[in-house]
């Protein structure tokens, strides 16, 4: 059994919990393409040899230093990003905020020794998707790259818990925290709180009987109105962080 899982925020008697599922339901592509930013040779290559020997997974570049991702990362982009929080010089979150916005296809997981809340949410309202620590398995890894592709959130378990315990302490009523809420439209409103409640695009589209396209637009305009690079970016807004 692997120390990983798939977080969904969901509301149950007016609290977010952590709902896993599993990445196991979907289909993906036929090759996944990552890149690896870790100032630890070895552990880079630890990492980039589990990733290449691994079936439809190929590592695709692995960057010493923020500022060499930042670089390479825009000319040779993969699907996902595995980035360390402790670089030498500009920070992992700092080279995520820094990304993000230039490459919105590209998925951030954040990959540390630390699992303090001050880094969890700097490093989720930075972009990233997930957040592992490096103890994490082999297996494991390979599995939150999966859940990445699905859709999902993926955090160790030693994370999540600090996210839900994060919310059932403190939730202040969500407009008040954000008032960027207030420009949302009536289906935009309808849309995002799908999206805290972990719905994929596909179910989105089907429960209000509108194509994906559509429901990519408006995901589009609540980015833009709440000033967010991310669904992750979105869900904390939405429960008032």
């Amino acid at each position: 059994m692997t120390d990983l899982i798939d977080v969904q925020l969901v509301e149950f008697a007016g609290l977010p919990l952590v709902y896993p599922y599993s990445a196991a339901l979907f289909q993906f592509p036929m090759s996944i393409t990552i890149s690896i930013v870790e100032d630890d040779s070895a552990i880079r290559e630890g990492w980039t040899g589990v990733i290449n020997r691994t079936p439809d997974f190929r590592c695709i570049a692995g960057y010493g230093t923020a500022e060499e991702a930042m670089e390479g990362i825009p000319a040779n982009p993969p699907d996902v990003v595995l980035m360390d929080i402790n670089l030498p010089g500009l920070s992992g979150i700092d080279c995520v905020r820094a990304l993000r916005p230039r490459l919105p296809e590209v998925d951030f997981v954040m990959l540390t020794m630390f699992d303090d809340r001050d880094r969890i949410f700097d490093a989720l309202r930075a972009g990233a998707i997930g957040y592992l620590l490096k103890r994490t398995t082999p297996t494991a890894l390979i599995e939150a790259i999966q859940q990445v592709k699905a859709g999902g959130s993926p955090m160790s378990a030693e994370v999540a818990r600090q996210v839900t315990q994060f919310f059932r302490e403190s939730r202040p009523d969500a407009k008040t925290a954000n008032p960027d809420l207030e420009t949302l439209g009536e289906r935009e409103g309808q849309i995002l709180k799908m999206l805290a409640a972990g719905r994929h695009y596909k179910e989105i589209a089907a429960q209000l009987g509108i194509s994906i396209d559509t429901v990519r637009t408006h995901i589009r305009r609540i980015y833009r109105k709440l000033q967010v690079n991310s669904r992750t970016e979105a869900v904390i807004k939405f429960f008032g962080r």
